[in-house]
C-alpha cells in the first residue's frame, strides 16, 4: 500500500587507486586489474567510490567502464565524485539544458563531506604496463598478456585452489601456461561495458587496414543506437566491414549468448564484456575478458596478442 519497498541502507566504501598505467592501456585494464586485487566479493558491503590519481587520468566513458566493472566486485553501485572533467563531459552533452550553469554548479557540489569517514576503505598501489586478460570462470582470475598463469600453490587456500583447477579444466588452460599466443575463434567487440564510441574508436584504430584471421567470426555491436549512428558517421562501420568483422544493431548479443549469438563449445572468445561465467556465452563457451584493442588484435591474429604490436605510432582513426 506504500508503494515503496523497505531497504537496508547499503554501507559505504572509498577505494583510492594509485600508481602506474601504460600510455596504450585502458580502463577496462584498470577495471581487471582491480577485480584481480579485491576479488568478486571486495566491495560487497554496499556502495563503492572510486578516487586516486588513476581513476582522475580517465575520460568519462573510461570512468562509465570502471565503475560497470565494479558491479562485479560485488558493489551495489560504484561512483566517481564528479570533477572538472565530468562538467565539461556535461557540458558538452547537456548543451542547450535550461539553468544549464545553475546546474553544473549544483552537481560541482556532490562531493563527499570534508572529514567523512568510510566504514571500509582500501588503498592500492598499482603498476599497469601490459594489457590484463581473464584466463578462468570469475572477473576476478586475471593476469597480464606477459605473465605466466597462476600455479595452484600460489591460492590463498585449498577452496581457491580447487575454484582455480575447475576453472582451468573448464578453459582447456594448465598452470603456469601463458594467454599470449592462444588460438581465438570468436570476438565481441560491444556490450555496456565497451559498447561505447571512444571503445569503437579505439578498435577501430587497430583494425583499419588489416584483416580478420580467417578462422575467427567476430563482430562489433553499437552500445546505443546513438553510438551507432556516430559510429557510422565517422565512417568506424566500413573500417570494421572492410576487415572482416560484422556490424550490428545494437543489443546485448553475444555478452548473454542471445538467440544464435553464442559461442560454440570449446570455442575461444575474446570479448569486451564484463562476465566471463561458465556458460556465459553459449554452452561450453570460454570467454576472455579484455579491453577493445585486445579483442581487436584478437580477431587479426588469430590469437591472443599484445594489441601494442598493431598500434606502435597510434594513429588516429
Amino acid at each position: 500500500a506504500t508503494q515503496t519497498l523497505a531497504l537496508h541502507k547499503p554501507e559505504r566504501m572509498r577505494i583510492h587507486l594509485h600508481g602506474s598505467m601504460d600510455a596504450d592501456l585502458s580502463a577496462k585494464d584498470l577495471a581487471l586489474q582491480l577485480l584481480r586485487h579485491i576479488g568478486v566479493r571486495g566491495a560487497a558491503v554496499g556502495f563503492a567510490e572510486l578516487c586516486g590519481s588513476l581513476v582522475d587520468g580517465l575520460d568519462m566513458e573510461g570512468r562509465f567502464t570502471l565503475c560497470n566493472l565494479g558491479i562485479e566486485a560485488g558493489a551495489r553501485a560504484a561512483v566517481i565524485a564528479p570533477d572538472a572533467i565530468t562538467l565539461e563531459y556535461l557540458r558538452q552533452h547537456c548543451a542547450g539544458l535550461p539553468q544549464l550553469t545553475q546546474a553544473l554548479a549544483s552537481w560541482a557540489g556532490w562531493q563527499g563531506d570534508a572529514g567523512a569517514r568510510y566504514p571500509h576503505e582500501q588503498q592500492l598501489q598499482l603498476t599497469l604496463d601490459a594489457p590484463r586478460f581473464t584466463w578462468g570462470t570469475t572477473p576476478a582470475q586475471v593476469v597480464a598478456i606477459d605473465e605466466p598463469l597462476p600455479l595452484l600453490n600460489a591460492a590463498q587456500d585449498a577452496q581457491e585452489a580447487t575454484q582455480w583447477q575447475r576453472a582451468y579444466d573448464y578453459m582447456g588452460l594448465k598452470p603456469g601456461a601463458r594467454l599470449q599466443g592462444q588460438r581465438v575463434d570468436r570476438v565481441f567487440i560491444g556490450s555496456c561495458t565497451n559498447g561505447r564510441l571512444s571503445d569503437l574508436v579505439r578498435a577501430a584504430r587497430v583494425v583499419r587496414g588489416r584483416r580478420v584471421a580467417p578462422q575467427v567470426h567476430a563482430m562489433v555491436v553499437p552500445g546505443s543506437a546513438r553510438v551507432r549512428r556516430q559510429a557510422e558517421a565517422l565512417g568506424l562501420d566500413r573500417v570494421f566491414q572492410e576487415a572482416g568483422f560484422e556490424w550490428r544493431l545494437p543489443g546485448c548479443s553475444m555478452c548473454v549468448g542471445m538467440n544464435a549469438d553464442q559461442v560454440r563449445p570449446g570455442q575461444r572468445c575474446v570479448s569486451t564484456s564484463n562476465r566471463n561465467f561458465e556458460g556465459r556465452q553459449g554452452p561450453g563457451a570460454r570467454t576472455h575478458l579484455a579491453s577493445p584493442a585486445s579483442a581487436a588484435a584478437a580477431a587479426l591474429a588469430g590469437k591472443i596478442v599484445d594489441h601494442r604490436l598493431y598500434e606502435p605510432h597510434h594513429a588516429e582513426v
